[in-house]
This record gives structure tokens, C-alpha cells and sequence, in this order.
């Protein structure tokens, strides 16, 4: 038995930002962005689309989201704002984590409650007016965070990563479109994408894994090998940026039922400790997992083949372990900060943690 589960509006496609209005409908709302918007034009744009609608913009937004600077934002937008129903998430994962944390207001009001929801204590039951919808808008190809409920918050003074989850955090609607990727530099090209095709592996090793997120990860997957190299030597080929925005959205899909596993357990500490993008983190070790995974359930393998197009496991790990280091990305742990002697205690550490626990090495 299984289920599949995602309550996400998606509206994808070239050109599709100017539904946003109809998504918004009669609603007022604060627009959070990432700090170049305004000067791509991009905030003038949601402006032109919306008129007296938008009440508030938010720009100040720093990769991965920490409490140090949440919590004055919070504050500041619920105090002034706190009549708003809306919020449109205009960026990358940051972005769209960052204001799925400005959706809820807990019964006393403050961040401080908030942060203990996030930290494990149990939500109390929202009444009426105490959160907000979410309107995602993705700018990069990569996180999936826009057909997801979960955000990521960090807590770099006490060296820690949360998560956030609630009912409604979920995004009401995403619109994809990859015009707005056009910008978008080599490195954050590549760490979104190599996030994405990680979402997608993740998935599959995964004790969650239906035929729904496998038959999604798998064609996520494939089009990413083929799509991100020609991507990085040609960043303004729109129909490029639209395939993989696409399998991006595939692989997020494929994650929003299953979450991620070990690779992306791994991932976190290194980004915490050594500043390693994301998209690096959770992709450098991931041929290494797949020679952890391989042999344990004759399905994943065969869906694993389809993906490298090979005839063995070894021929997959090789194909993986090729196309990162093609793209600049090394396999080796010590790069990351991590000695090779140490890798073993790594694995046990993560597996140990909530997204090791879904690896089908454990199942």
C-alpha cells in the first residue's frame, strides 16, 4: 500500500509569472525577495503585476536562513503587516525557506514561540488569521522548496540546522518560469541543479520511494545529466533553462513524498561548519551512497540502470562519479573537509539522523 500526496497549484512555462495575479486573486501581499531582485528588475515587475495589492517588500535575505536575522524580519512584518494574507516567495531556496518562516503567527506572537515550534514543542492550533498562504516563485532550478512544506533554519551561534513543518506551509501555489533563471551565474546554476539531481537519487534510495516519486525522480534525473553540462556552457539558452527548471520541479515532487536520506544528512554539518553551498554538500557523496544502496532491493537497482542507461551498479557509480567531477565537483570526502578515515563514523552519524533513517540501507 502506498500513497502520493502533494497539494501544490503548480503553473509552469516560459512567460508564466504573468499569471501571478490570478494566483493572488483579490489578496494583499508582502513580496520576499533576494537582494538583487531590485536591480534585475524584478521587484518593478511583481509592482506592475500587482498594484495596490503589494503592501510590503522584503529584500534583506542572506543564504541559509538564521535566527539571528529571522527574527527581527519577523517581527517587523507581523507588527506592520499583520492584516496581510499573503506572502509571494521571489528567489531561490532561501528565499521561498525564509518566508514559509514569516507564514505563522503562534498564539502569543512571537518569534520566540515560533522557534520553539521549530525546535520540536507542539503547534497549537491556529486560529483564525494566524497564518498566511504562500505564493512560490522560483528563481533558481534546484531546492524543490516550492512544492514542499519543509524550511530550513539554521542557528549558526549554537552550530545547529531545523526544520520547520506545519499544515500550511505547504505553498498554496508555485509558478515556474524559467525567464527568470536567465541571470542566473555558473555557480548557483550548478549548485541548484546538482541539489536537484540529488533530490532525485535521494528519492529513490529512499524506504518512502512509491511508484508515483520514482517514476518522477527518474525522469528529474536523467534530463538533469543530460541538461545541466550543455546548461553551464550555453546559461542563456532559454529552452535549456526550461528543461531543467522542469526536472528541478520533477525531482522536487519526488522528495515532497519521500524526503531526502542520507546524502543530504551528511550535507549539513559540512555547510554548517565549512560554508560549502548546499548543492555541493548533499552531491559530492553521492556516488559513494549509491555503492551503499546498490544490491539491497532489486527495484532500486533497476531504476538506478535506467537512469545512467548501463548494464551494472559499478557502471552507475563510475557514470555518477564522472559527470561530477566533469562539472568541477570533486568525490572526494577530504575536499569537504572530511578525512577518509573518518567517512565510516560519518555514515553512522547520519544514519542515525532523521533524513538517514529514510535510506533503504536501514529499511
Amino acid at each position: 500500500m502506498w500513497t502520493y500526496y502533494n497539494p501544490v497549484n503548480v503553473t509552469a512555462g516560459c512567460g508564466s509569472l504573468k499569471e501571478l495575479p490570478v494566483r493572488l486573486g483579490q489578496r494583499r501581499a508582502i513580496l520576499i525577495a533576494f537582494p538583487e531582485a531590485p536591480g534585475l528588475g524584478l521587484v518593478d515587475r511583481i509592482r506592475e503585476l500587482l498594484g495596490d495589492r503589494l503592501v510590503a517588500v522584503e529584500t534583506d535575505v542572506r543564504p541559509n536562513p538564521d535566527v539571528e536575522w529571522l527574527a527581527p524580519m519577523y517581527e517587523r512584518l507581523w507588527r506592520d503587516h499583520a492584516d496581510v494574507d499573503c506572502v509571494i516567495a521571489l528567489g531561490g531556496g532561501s528565499v521561498i525557506d525564509c518566508a514559509k518562516v514569516m507564514l505563522t503567527r503562534p498564539a502569543g506572537g512571537g518569534f520566540g514561540e515560533l522557534l520553539a515550534m521549530i525546535e520540536g514543542a507542539p503547534a497549537q492550533p491556529a486560529s483564525r488569521g494566524q497564518h498566511r498562504q504562500l505564493l512560490a516563485i522560483p528563481t533558481t532550478a534546484g531546492t524543490g522548496s516550492e512544492v514542499t512544506p519543509w524550511a530550513t533554519v539554521w542557528d549558526q551561534a549554537r552550530g545547529r540546522k531545523l526544520s520547520l513543518q506545519l499544515p500550511w506551509t505547504w505553498p498554496e501555489a508555485a509558478i515556474v518560469d524559467a525567464d527568470l533563471m536567465l541571470s542566473l551565474p555558473h555557480a548557483a546554476t550548478l549548485a541548484s541543479g546538482l541539489d536537484a539531481l540529488s533530490h532525485a537519487l535521494e528519492s529513490l534510495w529512499n524506504v518512502h520511494r512509491n511508484p508515483v516519486s520514482a517514476s518522477l525522480a527518474v525522469s528529474a534525473a536523467r534530463s538533469i545529466i543530460a541538461t545541466l553540462p550543455q546548461l553551464l556552457e550555453q546559461p542563456h539558452r532559454p529552452d535549456l533553462r526550461e528543461r531543467l527548471a522542469t526536472a528541478a520541479l520533477q525531482a522536487g515532487l519526488a522528495f515532497s513524498n519521500t524526503r531526502t536520506a542520507l546524502a543530504h544528512s551528511l550535507s549539513y554539518d559540512i555547510t554548517l561548519k565549512h560554508g560549502t553551498p548546499h548543492g555541493i554538500a548533499c552531491s559530492f557523496s553521492l556516488p559513494r551512497i549509491m555503492e551503499l544502496a546498490a544490491g539491497r532491493d532489486p527495484a532500486l537497482d533497476g531504476l538506478l540502470l535506467s537512469v545512467f542507461e548501463v548494464a551494472r551498479i559499478d557502471d552507475a557509480v563510475a557514470s555518477l562519479s564522472a559527470f561530477l567531477q566533469d562539472l568541477g565537483v570533486s568525490v572526494d570526502p577530504l575536499a569537504y573537509g572530511i578525512p577518509e578515515a573518518d567517512w565510516n563514523d560519518r555514515i553512522a552519524a547520519a544514519l542515525a539522523g532523521a533524513r538517514g533513517r529514510n535510506f533503504i540501507a536501514v529499511a
